[in-house]
C-alpha cells in the first residue's frame, strides 16, 4: 500500500487496522507513507525505523501498543519522481488518502475538479513533479497503463460525503485534462470504494511524548493518542479483490456507505464543529470543557433530535439514538484533549458537507434549523478574527483572507452576514437566497455579539425546550 497524508489520523486509524489485520491474518501489506508537504512525518518515522506508539485514552485509563504496519516514509516535494515510480510498481494495490478535504482540490459548490488551483495547472502541465493527490495519482495511474500494470484501488479515508465517488470524479476530470484515453482507462479498471472512518485522534504534544518517555522508558517521537472508539465502514470494492483483511481487525465492509457517511458527517462532524466555533468563542480549549458547560451538552443532545437525525437514514445495523448518546458520551472524556481551535481549522471547506446540507434539507421539509444557524453565525464570528474579549483568533483556512475580507467589508452585523453569504466558494446560490436562512443567521449573529457564545446557546437550548 501507499499512504498519502501519513498525519496522526492515519498512525492512528488505517495504520492499526493493517497492524491488526496482519497480526490476525498474516500477509505482507506493508504501508509507503508518502507526506504531501511537510517532512515532520519522515523526520519523526524513520530514525525509529518507522514504528511508533498508539496509545487508546478512556476515562478508566490508558492502553498503549507499538505499531509495525508502516515500511517506509517519503516526501513527495523532495523527490517527486521516487513517489511515482513506488506508486506506478505492481506491488501497490492500494493508495489510501487522509488528506483533509482541501487535498482533494475541489470546487467547493460544483464539487469538481479546481481547474484554477495552480498547484492542478501545475500538475497538470510537469505530471512527472505533481505536487497534489489527484496529479500523483494520475500520473502513476498513467504509468501503470503505458506498462500494462493492473491499476490500484484509490480509498479515501477523509470526511467528503461519498468519498469514494467525490475521489472519482476528481481523479477522471483531471485524467480527463491530461487525456481521455486514459480516463477511460481508469473509469473501467480503477476502483473507488467509499469509507467512513471515525477516531477523535487530538494532537500528539510534547507533554504527551515526555510523558509517554517518562513511563516506558523510550521517547518517540512519532507518538499518536487517541479514543478507544473506532470504526470503519467500506466499500467492498477493490481491484482483482485485493486488499488487507481489514474485517478480522473489526472493519465493516458493506455495498454502500452512504447512510453511514451521513451519520457521521451530520451527527457527529456537524456537532463537532458547532462546538468548536460556539466553544473557542466561549473561552473553552477543549471539546471535553465545552460539553462539560450544561447549556452545550443540551445544544448537542437537541440539534441531534430536532435539527440532524430527522435528515439521516437510518443506517444497516445502526441505532440512531443509542448512536448519538455515545458521541455524547465520547464527548465528554476528560482524556481526549481535542482542541476547539483544532477541529476549527479549514472550517470553508467543512462547513458545507458538515453544517450547510442539513441546514438545506431541513428548510426544504419545512423546518427551521435554527441551532445550525446559529453554529454558522459562530463561524462567521469566528473567521472574523477577533474573539469576544479582543483578542485575535489565528484562523487556519485556505480562504482565511477571503472571508476577513468579507466580514471587514461591513461595520452591521446584517452587513458582515450578508457579505460572507456572498462568498460562494462556501455557500451555495439556493441556501444564500433563502431569506429564512438569512435572517436566522443574522439574528443568531446579533445574539452572539450581544450575549456572547455561551449566552446566545443557553437562549437557544432554553427556547428549544420550551417550544
Amino acid at each position: 500500500m501507499v499512504h498519502l497524508g501519513p498525519g496522526a489520523f492515519f498512525r492512528a486509524f488505517n495504520a492499526i487496522y493493517t497492524d491488526e489485520a496482519m497480526a490476525i491474518d498474516g500477509g505482507d501489506w506493508g504501508i509507503l507513507a508518502v507526506s504531501l508537504q511537510s517532512a515532520r512525518a519522515q523526520q519523526e518515522l524513520e530514525p525509529q525505523g518507522c514504528v511508533y506508539t498508539s496509545v487508546a485514552m478512556g476515562p478508566e485509563g490508558e492502553t498503549a501498543r507499538v505499531v509495525n504496519a508502516i515500511s517506509g516514509v517519503m516526501v513527495a516535494p523532495q523527490n517527486p519522481e521516487a513517489v511515482l515510480n513506488a506508486m506506478a510498481q505492481d506491488e501497490v494495490k492500494v493508495v489510501s488518502l487522509t488528506i483533509t478535504e482541501k487535498g482533494y482540490c475541489r470546487h467547493p459548490t460544483s464539487g469538481g475538479l479546481n481547474v484554477e488551483n495552480p498547484d492542478v495547472q501545475h500538475d497538470l502541465n510537469t505530471p512527472a513533479a505533481s505536487k497534489t493527490a489527484p496529479g500523483l495519482i494520475v500520473e502513476a495511474l498513467a504509468r501503470r497503463k503505458q506498462a500494462n500494470v493492473r491499476p490500484f484501488t484509490v480509498l479515501s479515508c477523509d470526511n467528503l460525503p461519498e468519498n469514494g465517488a467525490t475521489t472519482r470524479r476528481i481523479i477522471l476530470e483531471f485524467a480527463q485534462k491530461r487525456d481521455p484515453e486514459l480516463a477511460a482507462w481508469i473509469s473501467e479498471h480503477a476502483r473507488f470504494p467509499s469509507t467512513m472512518v471515525d477516531r477523535i485522534t487530538p494532537a500528539t504534544t510534547q507533554g504527551d511524548i515526555d510523558a509517554l518517555a517518562a513511563r516506558s522508558g523510550y521517547y518517540d517521537a512519532a507518538l499518536v493518542r487517541h479514543e478507544g472508539f473506532r470504526q470503519w465502514v467500506i466499500e467492498d470494492d477493490f481491484v482483482d479483490g485485493l486488499r488487507p483483511a481489514w474485517e478480522k481487525a473489526g472493519a465493516q465492509f458493506v455495498g454502500s456507505v452512504t447512510a453511514h457517511e451521513a451519520m457521521k458527517l451530520r451527527c457527529l462532524n456537524g456537532t463537532h464543529s458547532t462546538l468548536a466555533y460556539l466553544g473557542y468563542l466561549a473561552g473553552y480549549e477543549t471539546i471535553a470543557e465545552t460539553v462539560a458547560d450544561a447549556s452545550f451538552a443540551s445544544l448537542c443532545n437537541t440539534l441531534w433530535h430536532d435539527e440532524i437525525l430527522p435528515t439521516v437514514p437510518v443506517p444497516e445495523g445502526e441505532d440512531l439514538q443509542a448512536y448519538v448518546a455515545a458521541l455524547l458520551a465520547r464527548y465528554q472524556n476528560p482524556a481526549i484533549r481535542h482542541l476547539t481551535w483544532q477541529i476549527a481549522m479549514d472550517g470553508s471547506q467543512k462547513l458545507p458537507q458538515r453544517i450547510l446540507g442539513t441546514i438545506a434539507d431541513g428548510y426544504r421539509a419545512g423546518r427551521a434549523p435554527h441551532g445550525l444557524c446559529l453554529a454558522v453565525a459562530g463561524w462567521m464570528r469566528y473567521v472574523g478574527g477577533v474573539d469576544e474579549k479582543g483578542a485575535a483568533i489565528d484562523v487556519r483556512d485556505p480562504l482565511a483572507k477571503a472571508v476577513k475580507a468579507a466580514s471587514d467589508s461591513a461595520e452591521t452585523s446584517s452587513g458582515k452576514v450578508d457579505a460572507l453569504l456572498g462568498v460562494r466558494d462556501v455557500f451555495d446560490d439556493e441556501l444564500s437566497s433563502n431569506p429564512d436562512f438569512r435572517q436566522a443567521v443574522c439574528n443568531a449573529y446579533e445574539t452572539l455579539v450581544s450575549k456572547g457564545a455561551a449566552g446566545a446557546v443557553a437562549e437557544y437550548v432554553k427556547g428549544a425546550d420550551q417550544a
